[in-house]
């Protein structure tokens, strides 16, 4: 069982910066891979960027550039720095993990909001 705790979420006006941290509850060296998606209102969930237990990374074509994802191993936390923001990254964002043993298990963190006003 993984457990995943978001925080940073908030407010930011439209250019602003954000840093979203995903805690995890076991060592990520564990977990196959990580990675944040976000759901506006009315819209299905998206993946925004995800980092595999090697170091590489995957990103949305609308946030290449702006975001980074990365990971500190010591602390079990997965990062997402997002810059330049728009208001079309106004979203409940949440952190998703991957096991993969002999069966395939996704975790999913509670969700934080980020809002970017115009």
């Amino acid at each position: 069982q993984v457990q995943l705790v978001e925080s940073g979420g908030g407010l930011v006006q439209v250019g602003g910066s954000l840093r979203l941290s995903c805690a995890a509850s076991v060592s990520i060296f564990r977990i196959n891979a990580m990675g944040w998606y976000r759901q506006a209102p009315g819209k299905q969930r998206e993946l925004v960027a995800a980092i595999a237990s090697g170091g590489s990374t995957n990103y949305a074509d609308s946030v290449k550039g702006r975001f980074t994802i990365s990971r500190d191993n010591a602390k079990n936390t997965v990062y997402l720095q997002m810059n330049s923001l728009k208001p079309e990254d106004t979203a409940v964002y949440y952190c998703n993990a991957l096991v993969v043993r002999n069966t395939m298990t996704e975790y999913w963190g509670q969700g934080t909001q980020v809002t970017v006003s115009s």
